[in-house]
C-alpha cells in the first residue's frame, strides 16, 4: 500500500510539472470537453482528456505489471 501511494505522489509531481507543456499541445481542451459559463462563473468537465489520460496511465502500469 505505501508504495502505490509513493508513486501516485510521483505521477501527481510529474504532470504537476509537465503541466505547462501539457497546455501547450492542447490536452485538456479537446473536442468533447464541455465548458459551460453561467454570468461570472464556468463550470468545465474535462470528459475527453480524463478518458485519453486513463487509456495511457492504463497502458503504461500493464507495461509495468
Amino acid at each position: 500500500m505505501q508504495k502505490i501511494l509513493i508513486i501516485l505522489g510521483l505521477v501527481v509531481l510529474f504532470v504537476g510539472l509537465l503541466y505547462p507543456y501539457i497546455k501547450r499541445i492542447g490536452l485538456g481542451q479537446l473536442p468533447g470537453d464541455l465548458i459551460i459559463k453561467l454570468g461570472n462563473s464556468t463550470i468545465f468537465f474535462p470528459i475527453v482528456t480524463c478518458i485519453i489520460v486513463s487509456v495511457i496511465l492504463t497502458i503504461i502500469f500493464n507495461l509495468f505489471k
